[in-house]
């Protein structure tokens, strides 16, 4: 099965388990200023989530995304409720199952601990062989990591 985890976020990671097991990974920018304003930022995430979704032959049987429930600061709170709006019509609109999960749950699955710091869960994901970029393509692998471990796969 194809599976999409994601980091939501102005800087978002994105995992990608294709049916066969190879996975896609990497670190998008949603910034109001690269997108071309703040209405462009949903736009250009739901475009986003098409391309992922096309990277997996036109089909995504899940999503699955973390689940957060504290913000650093209002700004950060509203702009992970507008991803996670864009991300729940979109996969409604594509008839997509959405599974949310928790931040300490991914943690202690991908580290064994569920406080993890960003660097733990980037030396994680390098000590499995991804070349990442950011901390947000780390919590993408390791949500899709959790995933498939949940879908069997």
């Amino acid at each position: 099965m194809n599976i999409l985890a994601l980091d939501l976020g102005t800087q978002g990671g994105w995992a990608l388990s294709l049916r066969g097991g190879a996975v896609k990974s990497g670190s998008e920018s949603f910034a109001p200023g690269k997108c071309g304003g703040y209405g462009q930022r949903w736009m250009a995430f739901r475009a986003h989530l098409s391309s992922v979704r096309d990277m997996a032959g036109g089909e995504l049987q899940a999503v699955y995304y973390e689940d957060v429930k504290r913000h650093v600061s209002t700004l950060s709170a509203h702009a992970y409720g507008g991803f996670l709006a864009m991300l729940q019509a979109w996969c409604a609109t594509n008839n997509v199952r959405l599974i949310p999960v928790g931040v300490g749950t991914v943690k202690k699955h991908w580290t064994g601990t569920g406080n993890a710091k960003k660097a733990e869960m980037i030396d994680v994901a390098r000590a499995k062989g991804f070349a990442v970029i950011d901390d947000n393509q780390a919590d993408a692998l390791a949500i899709l990591s959790l995933a498939r471990h949940l879908e069997g796969a």
